[in-house]
C-alpha cells in the first residue's frame, strides 16, 4: 500500500518542484539574503503541491478516460486498481491541505500578500486536469508548468528570503520554466496516441512529435543562454563548465528520445528530470562558491 502511494506521487518528476527552490535559494546565498527557514518551507510547499497535483492527475485522468490499465506510460494507481478513486481523491486533498498549512508559515517572513498566491497555486494544482476547463486537456499544460515551476517558484522563493525581486533571478526563472516544460514534453511525446484518443489536446497532440522534439532541444539551449549573463562576471570556468556539462546530457537525452517509442521512453522521462536537477546543482554550486568568495 505504501509503495502504491509513493508511486502515485511520481517521485521521478519531483525535481521539477525542488529545482527552482534550490536554485533561487543558492542565488539568495550569493546575494547575501539567504534565510534557511523560508527556504525549507518553500521546498516543502513546492514538493507537496506537486505531489497533490500528481495525485489529482492520477484521479482525473482515470475519470476522463485518458489513463487506462495497460497504458504505455508508468503504472497509474487508480487506473491499475492499486488505489481506489475515492481514496486517491481524499489523499489529494489531504496532501494539498498540508501544503497550504506549510505555505502559511511563509506569511511570517513575507507578509499576508502571499496568501492569494498560495490560493492560486492550490487551485491550479487541481485545475491542471480537473474542473470544467482542465488546462492539460486544452493545450495549456506547458504554459501552466512554465508559470508555476518557473516564474512563480523561482521568483517567489527568492522574494520570501530577500523581500525584493531581482533581474538575474527573473532570467533564472525563465530558464527553470523551460527545462520543466521538457519533462512534460517527454510525457506527452510518449502518450500522444492515448491522449488523442481521450481528446486530451496536449501540444504534442496538436503539433506532433517532430515539433515537440525540436522544442525540447531549443528549451535546453535557451535555458543555458539565459544563465550566461547571470554568470558573466564569474570567470570562464564558472561560465562554460556548467553549460558544457548540461548541454552534453541534454543533447544525449534528446537524441535518445528521437530513437525510442512507447515504454522505452519511460526512462527518458526520469533522465530529463535528472538533467534539470544537474542544471540546478551546477548553477547553484557556482553561486554558492561565489557567495563564499571562492
Amino acid at each position: 500500500m505504501v509503495k502504491d502511494w509513493i508511486s502515485a506521487a511520481r517521485p521521478r518528476t519531483l525535481p521539477a518542484s525542488a529545482s527552482p527552490v534550490i536554485a533561487a535559494s543558492a542565488y539568495a546565498f550569493y546575494a547575501g539574503t539567504f534565510r534557511w527557514v523560508p527556504a525549507v518551507l518553500c521546498l516543502l510547499f513546492a514538493l507537496l503541491a506537486q505531489v497533490a497535483s500528481n495525485m489529482a492527475n492520477d484521479y482525473f485522468d482515470y475519470v476522463k478516460g485518458s489513463d487506462k490499465a495497460g497504458r504505455v506510460g508508468p503504472r497509474r494507481a487508480v487506473a491499475s486498481g492499486d488505489i481506489t478513486p475515492r481514496a486517491m481523491l481524499m489523499g489529494t486533498f489531504c496532501v494539498l491541505g498540508v501544503a497550504c498549512a506549510v505555505g502559511l508559515g511563509l506569511v511570517f517572513f513575507a507578509g499576508w500578500q502571499l496568501i492569494p498566491i498560495g490560493v492560486i497555486i492550490a487551485v491550479f494544482a487541481l485545475a491542471y486536469t480537473a474542473g470544467p476547463y482542465p488546462l492539460a486537456y486544452h493545450g495549456l499544460g506547458d504554459v501552466t508548468v512554465f508559470l508555476f515551476f518557473g516564474l512563480v517558484a523561482v521568483n517567489m522563493t527568492y522574494y520570501v528570503q530577500a523581500l525584493q525581486f531581482d533581474a538575474d533571478v527573473f532570467l533564472l526563472s525563465i530558464a527553470m520554466g523551460l527545462l520543466s516544460i521538457n519533462i512534460l514534453l517527454v510525457n506527452n511525446y510518449r502518450d500522444m496516441e492515448e491522449d488523442a484518443a481521450a481528446n486530451k489536446r496536449t501540444t504534442v497532440v496538436l503539433f506532433g512529435r517532430r515539433f515537440a522534439l525540436w522544442w525540447y532541444f531549443v528549451n535546453g539551449v535557451i535555458a543555458v543562454l539565459l544563465l550566461l549573463p547571470c554568470l558573466a562576471d564569474f570567470g570562464i570556468v564558472y561560465i562554460f563548465l556548467p553549460a558544457i556539462v548540461y548541454l552534453f546530457l541534454h543533447i544525449k537525452t534528446g537524441l535518445a528520445i528521437k530513437q525510442r517509442v512507447g515504454e522505452a521512453l519511460n526512462p527518458l522521462l526520469g533522465a530529463t528530470a535528472r538533467n534539470l536537477l544537474v542544471f540546478t546543482i551546477l548553477v547553484s554550486v557556482v553561486w554558492i562558491c561565489k557567495g563564499l568568495g571562492l
